[in-house]
């Protein structure tokens, strides 16, 4: 076969998927907006980039060690692994029935079944873009934090000190802060063909960051202070929270399900991803696998390279781990990896940006929001360029609460991870008590396991959501009360609200919730 027949053949089969994509959008009630031109590596990218295992690994590593220590960061990771995985794979099952952006509240809604598919849609909206917005901007801040932590190794003094009660040095991270997210939404204006790049250079981006940290860090340990024994790693508990033994043990969960929550970003870019309904599914679940994998294993690693503990918790930094890299591979070794793993925050906040601004596109497409005609725009190479303005405005203003008071700015950003277990947990419980056995149309129909599949990530994402709302110091003060229960309690009240006062015809009306519903059966189950 000569390679213009080839090249034929394949434009052909390229043609019918976008027609089918297509096709199945507006059964859904919908009509092709945006652009359709990303494959598997870009929708694999959009949640495995988005949730960057050693980011988060190297990010909150020792938040983990003070709850339980190693033997409980270890064996808690290996269970956030297997119930994560069905988590996603429950969500798989749904996005490849309902492949649209901003899906998961989509999902929430038609998991309810139609008499309360409004109800629940509106909550999880508000929950899903709370999350993914603030998020945004606490990433910003996880960046800043990297690079400012160099005037540590290098002993540089700041003006009044490095401390959150100096307000020379907040406005510093502010300023910082603001800057990355500026970068990180720049890069979100590139035509989505060049936005391509920005997901493969991501991911190779942190794989060269696995490698160095797998390859480079254990020589430079080996030539300063040391590895931690076997014993240590498998074997150390550690209570550095106060709180009663058995709950500062499950207390690590917040590190190991912190770093693999994001894995729905797959959903929300699925509108522009060729054969959806196969490729977002296999998105969501690929990245959920892979960021376990990877993530476990950088976990193991960080814990045999730590310090002592006497050393490691003197460490004054922001950032300790740059310290950490400091120590094991000197300054300027601790300059380089410090540049990449900046550099791999700030493509992991522009991806992130990517889902949050298609959820916000989303609602604003169905006349939600306040100025919805002009958030819902799109440019002419398919792209939501007006809803990645919105991001930016948002998360702009939830970093200027850094200046008055770190206390507001750390509890609106540690609500971020809530509203999105809750969605998770929600979706599944949802789907066993109000929906079980619908969906048979999806490409990766759960069957027999689906029963057993929703219990499962129904308790598993209640056990971490009591943990994300949990305080994590002890006794509890206003100084370590964990506002995050809070704010979610107020986002949900505002999910309510929204749903009693918006119409039912202007945002999620019954019979595009039957219509969807009914779509997403195959044509035998619709009369059941």
């Amino acid at each position: 076969m000569s390679s213009s027949s080839l090249r034929k053949d394949i434009d052909q089969e390229q043609a019918v998927m976008t027609d089918q994509d297509e096709l199945q959008l507006r059964n859904l009630g919908y009509k092709q907006q945006l652009h359709r031109t990303w494959h598997l590596v870009e929708s694999f990218c959009a949640s495995f980039c988005a949730l960057n295992f050693i980011g988060g690994v190297r990010s909150v590593l020792f938040l983990g060690i003070l709850a339980g220590g190693p033997a409980a960061i270890w064996s808690s990771y290996v269970v956030t692994i297997v119930f994560m995985t069905i988590t996603a794979a429950v969500l798989a099952e749904i996005c490849s029935a309902l492949p649209l952006s901003g899906s998961i509240y989509i999902w929430a809604a038609e998991s309810a079944g139609p008499k309360y598919a409004r109800f629940f849609g509106f909550i999880v909206a508000w929950w899903s873009c709370t999350a993914w917005m603030t998020f945004t901007a606490g990433n910003c801040q996880t960046t800043a934090n990297y690079i400012v932590s160099q005037l540590a190794v290098w002993e540089i003094d700041f003006p009044g000190g490095i401390s959150n009660d100096n307000v020379k040095w907040r406005a510093f991270i502010w300023a910082v802060s603001e800057g990355i997210l500026l970068i990180s939404v720049a890069i979100n204006y590139l035509p989505p063909r060049l936005y391509s790049l920005v997901f493969k250079f991501s991911l190779g981006l942190m794989m060269v960051d696995f490698f160095l940290c797998l390859i480079w860090l254990p020589i430079g340990v080996s030539k300063t202070y040391g590895f931690r024994t076997a014993g240590e790693v498998f074997t150390q508990t550690y209570n550095g929270t106060g709180a009663p033994a058995g709950w500062n043990w499950i207390l690590s969960f917040l590190f190991t399900a912190g770093t693999m929550t994001g894995f729905d970003a797959s959903g929300h870019i699925a509108e522009e991803t060729k054969n959806a309904r196969i490729v977002a599914g296999k998105g969501i679940l690929s990245s959920a696998v892979a960021t376990g994998i990877m993530g476990f294993i950088t976990t193991i690693l960080f814990l045999f390279c730590t310090p002592d503990y006497d050393t490691l918790f003197s460490l004054g930094a922001p950032q300790p781990f740059v310290q950490v890299y400091a120590l094991a591979l000197g300054k300027g070794g601790s300059v380089f990896m410090t540049m990449i793993a900046a550099l791999g925050l700030i493509m992991n906040t522009s991806i992130a940006i990517v889902a949050a601004s298609r959820l916000v596109f989303a609602v604003a497409r169905d006349g939600v929001l306040p100025l919805s005609s002009w958030i819902g725009q799109v440019d002419s190479s398919g792209q939501p360029r007006h809803a990645i303005t919105v991001i930016y405005i948002f998360g702009a203003c939830i970093l200027c609460t850094i200046l008055p008071s770190q206390v507001a700015f750390t509890s609106l950003v540690s609500a971020g991870g809530v509203p999105t277990i809750a969605a998770y947990g929600l979706i599944s419980l949802l789907r066993l008590t109000m929906t079980p056995g619908r969906f048979k149309s999806s490409y990766f129909y759960l069957g027999k396991f689906a029963i057993p599949f929703y219990i499962c990530a129904a308790v598993f994402n209640a056990i971490v959501f009591s943990v994300m709302i949990s305080p994590f110091f002890f006794p509890v003060t206003s100084e370590t009360f964990n506002f995050a229960c809070v704010i979610f309690v107020a986002v949900t009240i505002f999910g309510i609200i929204s749903w009693w006062l918006t119409p039912e015809e202007k945002w999620l009306r019954r019979e595009l919730v039957l219509k969807a519903f009914e779509d997403s059966e195959p044509t035998s189950q619709r009369s059941d």
